[in-house]
């Protein structure tokens, strides 16, 4: 029924960047004194005597004084991972990082060198070791006093930030490289100006955008030029000046060089669409078609051919065949190769190939037809994962692994019982399709909820439970209200979710309506996508009581965790065998050597989730030369490479394993995948910075309960609300942290007594 309704880190060495810019970072920037007004404050200042309260559709401010019970503390771990974010990507650090890098490096290059590593690596996509390269770069320069190699090396760690999305702090080494003092100014000037005016195009100010260009053509070499034009181009058209976008295309002339002219063809079909001829953009797509099989890329270039002959249909008013050419468009987008590609950039164009798949989904549902535009979603999120991981792991990625098929409708509802759902979403630029999978059917909805609002409302609720907030109630209500009250769910139901776009930072259990939080209601897991969900599904779901647990690692004193020492102690009876490494033990090496060896693999240290490059997350553990000067790190790129068939769980109760960098169209990119790839069946990964007591209980029940023989789905609900009903922890800073993923069936054998 369908519904429409409103392992190596470079030179040799393996290293962990100190202040990793934390995932959190991307929608935290929005604390103000407005949420505590005296609205938002009526909510709740305890979130209530947590269960029977709530339950009951009483306010918690009501039923309890906010004097009655103090909420227990922050841990000392979380006020360290709050330091370390501040201070993420400046320019301290990456000296601190990059004089770290130098003195582990076996082998010491010319300083200049660096800086063509750095610009090699950005060119691949490889964002953090760019960023790595050009910290060495900078802390040679600063060695040597040499003002020009300083110049050179902000200026890439400005390109690198850029191809990575990170436009603050690409904007940030733009000026710096713009205000010091290069030898050859046209190779630093223009190409830090061409990034200023990129970041504002990205931002929506195309007028600030056409004037940092400008400024790049004063420098601009003949080489570089043609780049800058074309991007002065796409930014008349942002700003609507179509004649002076047509004057400046004219000036350009014939593509300066072959690799340009697929970029060029793309940029005259806009201009054609811009002046309102689409019937002549659609001949100039048409064009780009007919000459793509000359490329070197020619599926790439028949995929924006067929997009542009979309959205000329589109603007001749003819829908169907819209569909038809954005679905050619999206097959063409499983023919490429995966990699990343520069051009995108220098020609400011900015092509993304998941708005193909978004415009696919949006006609594919307003034709009436959400079990295909169920089918596009999982398409996406498959190609927007294999273009991260693309051949950036050392023994290379089965696609077909990675991913898995995507399934039938009729497969994936063979998957469920009838007391589960599948709860799919996906973010268009002005709505939010979601899909309901049952064993008996699909129903579709489409709701009113434009992407930026959703990115807000999230935004909201997050910063308001890391800061611990009694607004987390309130934006709790407002998020329940417009994701969960219009899907019409059963009672009780275990609800599978598929997250898209920011909701992957959306903490669901703490939603909350007139009776209670969603974990009140019903149990939770999440899947990257119904095709991984279904994959895992039909692995082995009844285990050995068997542990392997890493804890508290020596690196210095400002990483010591006693509480995950304690919290690793604390379950470790709860398994028949078990086997514990703490303090040098926890090492890169017992991890590799021994994490294979238990059915459950415990992680309770530090990690860090990377949001300038996803394969770059990393859990820190000990280095194996002690003292240590920091910590050594498995890399979420080197997890890939392990062979963990026989872990069926994996836990990482640690600050922020379950962040990382949203690839749009799929899933949050980091250790999830990676760990699934590796052999995991379940994982357990947290959203933010823990507290110690209270995600020692949280573990603690869980695998107790798993031990009783209770599906890992209903294990972490009880869990949780054993944590939520005790009254210090009865804020969702402290029960809501952690997710359970894919396998949610997953238990333990009860062992035999006597």
């Amino acid at each position: 029924m369908n519904e429409r309704q409103g392992l190596s880190s470079g030179m040799g060495h393996r290293v962990v960047r100190r202040d990793s810019r934390r995932a959190l970072v991307a929608w935290a920037h929005r604390i103000d004194a407005a949420w505590i007004t005296g609205a938002l404050v009526m909510g709740s200042m305890l979130l209530g005597a947590a269960g029977n309260t709530l339950a009951a559709g009483t306010s918690a401010a009501a039923a309890r004084p906010a004097s009655a019970v103090a909420l227990a503390p922050e841990s000392f771990g979380f006020r360290q991972a709050d330091e370390r974010e501040r201070d993420a990507e400046t320019i301290n650090t990456l000296t601190s990082e990059g004089r770290l890098l130098l003195s582990r490096d076996r082998v010491k290059l010319p300083a200049y060198d660096y800086c063509s590593m750095s610009v090699a690596a950005a060119e691949r996509g490889d964002f953090r070791d760019s960023v790595d390269a050009a910290a060495r770069a900078l802390v040679v320069a600063g060695q040597t006093n040499n003002a020009d190699l300083a110049a050179l090396s902000k200026r890439d760690l400005a390109i690198a930030y850029s191809y990575a999305g990170d436009l603050d702090n690409a904007e940030r080494y733009a000026r710096d490289a713009l205000a010091s003092t290069p030898k050859a100014p046209e190779q630093v000037f223009a190409p830090a100006n061409k990034v200023l005016g990129d970041v504002a195009l990205r931002r929506g100010k195309p007028q600030q955008a056409l004037a940092a260009y400008e400024d790049a053509l004063t420098t601009a070499s003949p080489r570089y030029k043609p780049l800058v034009l074309m991007s002065i181009i796409n930014a008349q058209l942002a700003e609507g000046d179509t004649p002076g976008a047509r004057r400046t295309f004219d000036a350009v002339g014939a593509p300066a060089t072959a690799e340009l002219a697929p970029a060029y063809r793309r940029i005259e079909g806009n201009l054609l669409l811009a002046e309102g001829k689409p019937e002549d953009a659609k001949h100039a797509f048409e064009a780009l078609l007919s000459q793509s099989g000359n490329s070197s890329d020619a599926n790439y270039d028949r995929l924006w051919a067929h997009e542009g002959i979309g959205r000329a249909d589109l603007a001749l008013g003819d829908k169907p065949h819209a569909r038809e050419a954005y679905l050619l468009a999206v097959d063409d987008s499983e023919k490429i190769r995966a990699r990343f590609r520069s051009d995108e950039f220098k020609t400011a164009l900015f092509g993304d190939t998941q708005t193909v798949f978004e415009e696919a989904i949006a006609l594919t549902v307003e034709a009436g037809d959400y079990e295909s535009a169920w089918s596009l979603s999982e398409r996406s999120r498959a190609r927007a994962l294999l273009d991260v991981v693309r051949n950036r792991v050392d023994a290379g990625v089965d696609d077909r692994q990675l991913n898995g098929q995507v399934p039938s409708l009729a497969a994936t509802r063979g998957a469920l019982r009838p007391n589960e759902a599948i709860v799919e979403f996906h973010s268009l630029p002005n709505e939010l399709i979601v899909w309901v999978v049952r064993n008996d059917g699909l129903t579709g909805h489409t709701l009113p909820i434009a992407r930026a609002d959703m990115d807000a409302a999230v935004t909201d609720l997050r910063n308001a439970i890391v800061r611990r907030r009694p607004a987390a109630l309130t934006y709790g209500d407002k998020l329940d209200a417009l994701l969960i009250a219009p899907l019409g769910l059963r009672a009780n139901e275990r609800l599978i979710i598929v997250p898209h776009g920011a909701l992957h930072y959306l903490p669901f259990q703490a939603l909350h309506d007139a009776n209670g939080f969603l974990i009140e209601r019903h149990a939770i897991a999440l899947e990257p996508s119904a095709s991984v969900a279904v994959q895992l599904a039909q692995r082995q779901q009844k285990i050995a009581s068997d542990l392997v647990a890493f804890g508290n690692p020596t690196i210095t004193p400002a990483y010591a965790l006693p509480g995950a020492e304690a919290e690793v102690q604390g379950i470790a009876p709860l398994f028949a065998r078990n086997e514990v490494f703490l303090h040098s033990d926890a090492t890169r090496l017992s991890f590799r050597d021994n994490a294979p060896a238990g059915r459950v693999l415990h992680v309770a240290t530090h990690a860090q989730a990377d949001t300038i490059d996803p394969l770059h997350s990393s859990i820190l553990l000990a280095p194996a030369t002690q003292p240590a000067d920091g910590p050594d790190a498995l890399l979420a790129k080197d997890i890939y490479n392990l062979k963990l068939n026989n872990v069926s769980l994996v836990t990482l109760s640690a600050c922020e394993t379950g962040l990382g960098r949203i690839a749009r169209g799929d899933e949050i990119l980091g250790f999830t995948r990676a760990f699934f790839y590796a052999g995991a069946t379940s994982l357990i990964v947290s959203m933010w910075p823990v507290a110690d007591e209270s995600s020692a209980l949280t573990m603690r029940t869980f695998y107790a309960q798993l031990a009783q023989g209770h599906d890992a789905i209903d294990a972490m609900r009880t869990a949780q609300l054993a944590v939520l009903h005790t009254p210090r922890f009865a804020h969702p800073f402290f029960w809501a942290p952690f997710d359970l993923m894919g396998g949610w069936r997953l238990t333990i054998a009860r062992q035999q007594q006597g």
